[in-house]
């Protein structure tokens, strides 16, 4: 099986934007129409698209209310964009480790972290997979905490019966090249709460009064904006808006949503099937009320192997494989992090030792591509895995 990355339908879209050669009265037709589509497949009122899946984190959180000194409790494995969004809100970024067997938040240790000075939660769908939401949302409702799911890698996830996204208070998705659908760039953010998707709309639209009219569109009316006495902006706010050639491509990805997420979860069980017999790689663990979105498959390395990572992996890549990633470097540890104090106040010092579930887990972890488009060509590389398994011995 062959799925094209790029198809006729995205080409379409592109040809269709830019035939309007860019005229303003048409400026967002595509934006519109990808908004529309994508709050009917998620079972919400109201998405907002966004330039990128970061910019998308920062506008929730300030249109939620996150102030400058508060707190949000984010998970240390992840891409640092999650606690990036966090600093440019100007909140300070708390970490709390991980569950040993899911590698996503633990809410444990999501507890442990609460203060007085906490305002929000940001979960991240590690890997395709969600955490506890039932359990975070739980504890957010206690604490009457704002939780936005950070969903840029599980499009079509499942927990508990309820699709990815809509559990929140709002999500972000991303549409980076790597993801599962892909515009170049992009990012969607999603909620039920209409005022919430105004304050979202006017943060990414540079706090123009226009959108104030109707939360699920960002169209500014031309003969208001003719007036010269007419008065733009409600509210500061960044240019955090989607192009309409992006809008176009993630449009039409958007309308082959199932087949991306079929073939990756397809390739994912290659890969599980050549793991199967492997005592020493262990995936994450997903139970029953779960369905993973895979948007990288992901496998623990045993302590006790008597061989390296790198060995392991430039094996891998000499039997055919296209290589590994390792896991992002945990962001607390990262030289933008290490060490910095944010705030006189600040509870956590971001040094070794803070998450040790995370620390121990992050160096010991492989990541496989996901994203192949030819299921032979994903089944050789699945045939490579169990060859270097083979090699150093199940």
């Amino acid at each position: 099986m062959i799925l094209e990355r790029i198809g006729k339908k995205e080409k379409e879209y592109v040809r269709q934007v830019l035939a309007s050669q860019f005229r303003s009265s048409a400026g967002s037709e595509m934006t519109g129409r990808l908004e529309a589509a994508f709050a009917a497949r998620f079972g919400v009122d109201y998405a907002v698209s966004f330039i990128n899946g970061t910019a998308t984190l920062h506008a929730a959180l300030a249109a939620a209310g996150v102030q400058p000194g508060d707190e949000v409790i984010v998970p240390p494995l992840t891409m640092a964009s999650t606690a990036f969004a966090v600093l440019h809100a100007d909140a300070i970024p708390v970490f709390a480790d991980v569950d040993p067997g899911t590698w996503t938040l633990s809410p444990e240790s999501i507890k442990r972290e609460i203060t007085a000075k906490t305002r929000a939660i940001i979960p991240v769908s590690l890997y395709g997979l969600a955490p506890d939401m039932p359990a975070i949302m739980e504890i957010a409702a206690r604490h009457n905490l704002f939780v936005l799911e950070d969903a840029a890698q599980c499009f079509l996830g499942f927990c508990h019966g309820r699709v990815v996204g809509s559990i929140g208070h709002a999500a972000s998705f991303s549409f980076q090249s790597s993801k599962h659908l892909a515009s170049g760039e992009g990012g969607m953010i999603i909620t039920a709460n209409r005022e919430l998707a105004l304050r979202i709309r006017r943060f990414n639209s540079l706090g123009y009064k226009a959108v104030g009219g109707a939360a699920a569109h960002g169209k500014i009316c031309k003969e208001m904006i003719q007036e010269p006495g007419y008065e733009r902006h409600a509210s500061v706010g960044w240019n955090y808006r989607m192009p309409e050639l992006c809008a176009a491509v993630a449009l039409a990805q958007l309308e082959r949503i199932d087949d991306f997420v079929e073939m990756r979860r397809s390739v994912a069980g290659l890969f599980a099937e050549a793991i199967k017999d492997c005592s020493w790689l262990t995936p994450q663990r997903v139970t029953a009320d779960y369905q993973h979105a895979y948007w990288s498959y992901a496998l623990r390395l045993g302590e006790d192997v008597p061989f390296s990572w790198q060995e392991f992996r430039d094996k891998y890549s000499e039997l055919g494989g296209d290589g590994i990633y390792g896991a992002w470097q945990l962001t607390y540890l990262e030289p933008a992090l290490r060490g910095l104090r944010l705030h006189p106040d600040q509870s956590q010092q971001f040094s070794q030792g803070l998450c040790p579930v995370a620390e121990a887990l992050q160096p010991r972890l492989l990541q496989f591509k996901t994203n192949y488009f030819d299921l032979d060509l994903a089944g050789r590389k699945a045939d490579a895995l169990q060859a270097t398994i083979s090699f150093f011995g199940a």
